[in-house]
């Protein structure tokens, strides 16, 4: 079993903060055995339900008397299949001193579980557990993660075909029974063929007009899909960011495939060999390269964005925490090269610096506030382990409270 000791620290940092946490992703990306490891290391009594075996089903049909006797830790497996008992957790953790700490699992995002998360308004936090990084399988196991995706079960198949096979039956799954347990009506094979059309749009920005008329259905239609598909962390809409300048500015959003593996499988890419010869090969390798960064600096999807102006100049992910704002630009060469286009972002979106992230296996400065980093040795870069320290804001924040000190004292 692969270690996962960073969502296992944040989720026990968020349990003494909230009386319920919710650990919120994708099916089969390994909730029930981070809770499993969240429970065996709770200091206290726990308990757990799994709202798709029936008999925990049976155990909850009076949810509120089952519930309210428990003591310590109680979680609650695939809670979107009973969005109902978010009130009922309301109501029991609003009681004086309660007891209990509940950690909710869940399969859709919070939008799709609306009215639970707005019954839990300022009661509940949300850590989103995704796939395996780098960071937890070694920099010597990249290619194979980009080619299988961070799946549990489709990284560590035995060979290829396996985990193919895996990524083929989740589709299948997650098509057929997963959609239709949230509630839309949307038939298994028009999403399919939606999502496996998006797939040859992966990396791009959304144009819904085109995907409406290859699949002829109306516009709001296909957006509709889109938010399914997102919303059940299968997609990622990366936004853009706007600003006060001259130049017209991309508004639509890129869409990417969440997971390198399930787009390869979409796409009908069998092998790394296959993957390396694909057309999309440098458009999946841009995909997985912008969730590495945002994993290593820890930065949630409100922080992340790209930028394209339509009269020249783009990037291809910026971060923006604060005032700081670190530009990205992602080559799949071992040898890249300073364009206009990054000097465009570097003078527009004023940016502290900006990082290429490449292929191949060595750091160099290329220019002023730019440099190039290899993707394989992300994790050991001294000036992406000092951004994320500084990222933070600790360090800003301890000098304001040395200089108030200062202040006072003088």
């Amino acid at each position: 079993m692969v270690p996962r000791a960073r969502h296992l620290a944040q989720v026990e940092r968020l349990l003494p903060l909230s009386p319920v946490v919710a650990i919120l992703g994708a099916r089969q990306v390994g909730k029930t055995t981070l809770a499993r490891q969240v429970a065996e290391r709770f200091d206290g009594p726990s308990t757990r339900f799994d709202l798709e075996d029936p008999d925990d089903l049976a155990r909850l049909a009076e949810a509120k008397l089952a519930l309210a006797p428990l003591r310590g830790l109680v979680v609650i497996d695939e809670v979107q299949r009973r969005p109902e008992l978010f009130p009922i957790l309301r109501v029991l953790v609003d009681r004086p001193d309660p007891d209990a700490r509940f950690l909710v699992l869940g399969s859709a995002s919070p939008s799709l579980l609306r009215q639970g998360s707005e019954s839990l308004a300022g009661r509940i936090l949300f850590h989103h557990l995704d796939g395996f990084a780098t960071d937890e399988v070694g920099a010597g196991a990249l290619d194979v993660l980009w080619c299988r995706g961070g799946f549990p079960r489709a990284f560590l198949a035995d060979t290829d075909g396996d985990s193919l096979a895996w990524r083929q039956a989740f589709i299948r799954t997650f098509l057929e029974r997963d959609v239709p347990q949230l509630g839309f009506g949307v038939p298994a094979m028009t999403l399919e063929r939606f999502w496996r059309m998006l797939a040859h749009y992966h990396a791009q920005t959304w144009n819904g007009a085109e995907l409406a008329r290859g699949l002829g259905v109306s516009g709001g239609a296909v957006r509709r899909y889109l938010d399914v598909l997102t919303g059940a962390f299968v997609v990622t809409q990366l936004l853009p960011w706007q600003e006060n300048i001259a130049r017209r500015q991309v508004r639509s959003p890129k869409v990417y495939v969440a997971d390198s593996g399930l787009l390869h499988a979409l796409l009908g890419i069998r092998s790394a060999h296959d993957l390396h010869g694909h057309p999309k090969v440098g458009a999946s390798w841009e995909g997985f390269a912008i969730r590495e960064v945002a994993i290593r600096l820890g930065a949630q999807a409100s922080e992340c964005f790209f930028w394209a102006a339509h009269t020249g100049g783009d990037l291809d992910l910026l971060i923006i925490r604060g005032a700081r704002r670190l530009g990205f630009e992602i080559k799949r060469t071992s040898s890249p090269r300073v364009t206009r286009s990054m000097h465009a972002a570097l003078d527009v979106l004023g940016l502290d610096r900006l990082d290429v992230i490449h292929a191949g296996e060595h750091s160099f400065p290329m220019g002023e506030r730019i440099r190039a980093v290899p993707l394989a040795r992300l994790a050991e870069e001294i000036v992406l382990t000092y951004l994320a320290a500084r990222f933070t804001g600790e360090d800003r924040h301890r000098r304001r409270l040395a200089k108030i000190t200062a202040l006072e004292e003088g």
